[in-house]
C-alpha cells in the first residue's frame, strides 16, 4: 500500500484535510512529522518508500518563533530570516527523502523557495512568457529610492510586496503623485514597529508611508506596477486557481471592495460562474492556459495554487503569484469542465498521486487503477 508522510503542524486543517483524503481513497493515513522537529535540527526519519509531501508550517506560533526569531507571532517582517529558515528546512527533508530507498518527495524543495521568494517567482514566469505586471528591477532600499524610481519608470501607483511575504502581509497598494501619497495595506504602524492586522486600512501621511516602506524594505522588496483588476458588483475581483498535476481543477473568485482580496482580509468568494460567464469560453479558455502556463514552470511540484488577475477589460490577464501551498480553501469543490467536480483539493491531489503511481512501471503491479473516493463529498 501506498505510504505517505506529511510534514507540517500536527493537527492544522491543510494536514487533517489531507489526511481525510487520503483516507476516502483507502490509503493509511500519513505519518506527521512536525515542522518544528525538523527546524530543531532532529532526525527525520522516513520509510522506505513512502511519498513526502511538504506542507506549510501554517501560523504555528513555535514553528514561527525556530522561522523568523522570537518575537510577536504577529508582526509584519523577518521575512529574509523566515525564508533562510524555512529552505534549510526543507533541504534537510530532501537529503532525508534522497538516503531513504524509494522515498520520493512530492514538491520539489527549490522550487518551493522560488515561490517564496517573489522576486525570484516574477522573474521565472517573466522569461517564460507566462503575462506579469512589470516590475522593478533589483533591490529597493527605502521609500526615497522607491518613489524616485517610480518617478523614472512613470509609474504613479504600485504594489509594494515583501519578498518573502504570504497572505498579503505587509503588502502595500500605493498610489502617489508629487507631494501626495496614499497607502492600503494589512500592516498596522505602531510605536513597537509593523502587525498584521485584519483590518485593511489607508494611510496618507507620507511620513508613516515611509515609515511603513523603510521597515518593510530590510528583508527585500518586490515592487510591481499596479495592475487594474476587473470589478464585479461593485467588488474588485482576481482568481485563485489551483493547478493539480499540471490541469487546473479548482478555482476560486476574491472579491473586495479594497485592493486587498484575500479572504482573511474580508474578501468575499465571488460567483465563478458569473465570471465565466462575462469572460466567455475563449476568455475563460485564456485564463486557464495562463494558469497551466504558470504552474509549468514549476514541474517538480504536484500542485500550485496560481493568483491570476483579469484586466479591467474583461481581456488581458497577469499573474500575480504562484503559491506552493495554495489549496487550503474549503468547501469548495473542482469547477465545472476541470475533472474534478466532486472533489476538494485534497483529493484531487491523493487522486493524482495514486494516478502517478498506477503509471510508474515499477508500482503499476501494486496499484492496477485508481480507486474511487468512498463515503460522500467531503466539501472541506
Amino acid at each position: 500500500m501506498t505510504s505517505l508522510t506529511v510534514v507540517g503542524t500536527p493537527g492544522e486543517r491543510r494536514v487533517t484535510m489531507f489526511a481525510d483524503a487520503c483516507v476516502r481513497y483507502g490509503l493509511r493515513e500519513p505519518a506527521v512529522l512536525p515542522w518544528t522537529s525538523v527546524l530543531r535540527g532532529r532526525d527525520i526519519p522516513l520509510r522506505p518508500g513512502t511519498l513526502v509531501r511538504i506542507e506549510s508550517p501554517g501560523e504555528d506560533a513555535e514553528a514561527d518563533a525556530l522561522l523568523r526569531g522570537p518575537g510577536e507571532p504577529s508582526r509584519v517582517g523577518g521575512g529574509a530570516a523566515w525564508h533562510a529558515a524555512f529552505t534549510a528546512g526543507t533541504a534537510r527533508i530532501r537529503r532525508a527523502v534522497e538516503r531513504t530507498p524509494g522515498a520520493v518527495l512530492l514538491s520539489d524543495a527549490d522550487e518551493i523557495a522560488v515561490m517564496f521568494d517573489k522576486r525570484l517567482c516574477h522573474a521565472r514566469l517573466s522569461a517564460a512568457g507566462v503575462p506579469v505586471p512589470p516590475a522593478l528591477p533589483g533591490p529597493v532600499g527605502d521609500y526615497v529610492e522607491l518613489r524616485r524610481r517610480m518617478d523614472e519608470a512613470g509609474w504613479g501607483r504600485v504594489f509594494v510586496k515583501p519578498a518573502h511575504g504570504s497572505s498579503a502581509s505587509g503588502v502595500i497598494a500605493m498610489q502617489a503623485s508629487g507631494d501626495r501619497v496614499k497607502a492600503v495595506t494589512s500592516a498596522e504602524l505602531t510605536a513597537d514597529g509593523l502587525h498584521n492586522s485584519l483590518r485593511v486600512r489607508s494611510y496618507e501621511d507620507e511620513l508613516d508611508v515611509a515609515a511603513i516602506v523603510d521597515l518593510l524594505a530590510g528583508d527585500g522588496l518586490h515592487v510591481e506596477r499596479w495592475f487594474p483588476k476587473a470589478g464585479l458588483d461593485g467588488r474588485t475581483i482576481d482568481l485563485r486557481v489551483v493547478v493539480v498535476d499540471g490541469a487546473p481543477t479548482h478555482a476560486v473568485v476574491r472579491a473586495s471592495r479594497t485592493p486587498m482580496t484575500n479572504l482573511h482580509l474580508g474578501g468575499e468568494r465571488g460567483d465563478l460562474g458569473a465570471v465565466r460567464t462575462r469572460l466567455g469560453p475563449q476568455g475563460w479558455e485564456r485564463v486557464t492556459e495562463v494558469c497551466v502556463r504558470a504552474a509549468s514552470c514549476f514541474p517538480g511540484s504536484l500542485t500550485a495554487g496560481v493568483d491570476l488577475m483579469i484586466g479591467v477589460d474583461w481581456r488581458s490577464v497577469a499573474v500575480a503569484e504562484v503559491n506552493a501551498f495554495g489549496d487550503l480553501l474549503p468547501r469548495l469543490t473542482g469547477f465545472p469542465g476541470g475533472g474534478a467536480e466532486h472533489l476538494n483539493t485534497y483529493e484531487a491531489q491523493v487522486r493524482a498521486i495514486l494516478a502517478r503511481r498506477t503509471a510508474a512501471p515499477d508500482t503499476a503491479a501494486h496499484h492496477p487503477a485508481v480507486p474511487a473516493p468512498t463515503g460522500g463529498n467531503a466539501g472541506g
